[in-house]
């Protein structure tokens, strides 16, 4: 018989003090990014790497740019809910969902902070070649798309290990 052990991300003051920390360094770098960096410049950092301060008037990668700042921040807040719901009903064990979870509210609430004392959200991260550049982000977004990434990596490994569970029965 095998005993799932809970992940310390299923223990909820774990998962706070992670969001904490995570929305704290997400709004300091955005305080500096504001304060030092100007405005739709390029400041290289590395080749294929810059930090260019622009602003998101939309959700990830621009879109819903021309809906209510209202109803950007009411999605996110909803979003914000149910990724929790989803925490919370995630069985315990289930270490890499419960950190993916946790990174997702953690962007999410960096970037909802952003939208409702700025009106828009503040991105700063841009990857680019000569001939091509992905969309310019910041640390909230990393935080969701790692956060998916480890819930996804999750239901993997999960699937996985269900399937060799039903063989050796």
């Amino acid at each position: 018989m095998i005993v799932a052990t809970a992940s310390r991300f299923s223990r909820p003051l774990v998962a706070v003090v992670l969001i904490v920390i995570a929305v704290v360094l997400d709004q300091a770098i955005k305080l500096a990014v504001e304060a030092y960096l100007p405005l739709e410049e390029a400041v290289p950092v590395l080749p294929m790497l810059a930090l260019y301060r622009t602003y998101n008037l939309g959700v990830a990668f621009s879109l819903l740019s021309g809906m209510e700042r209202e109803f950007i921040i009411g999605m996110r807040v909803v979003i914000v809910a149910f990724v929790l719901w989803l925490w919370r009903r995630t069985p315990g064990e289930r270490g890499f969902a419960h950190l993916g979870f946790t990174l997702i509210v953690a962007g999410a609430i960096g970037n909802l902070i952003d939208g409702f004392f700025y009106g828009h959200v503040i991105d700063y991260i841009l990857f680019y070649t000569q001939t091509w550049s992905f969309a310019v982000f910041n640390l909230a977004d990393s935080f969701i798309s790692i956060g998916a990434a480890l819930v996804i990596l999750d239901e993997l490994l999960g699937s996985r290990k269900a399937a060799r569970a039903s063989e050796s029965e």
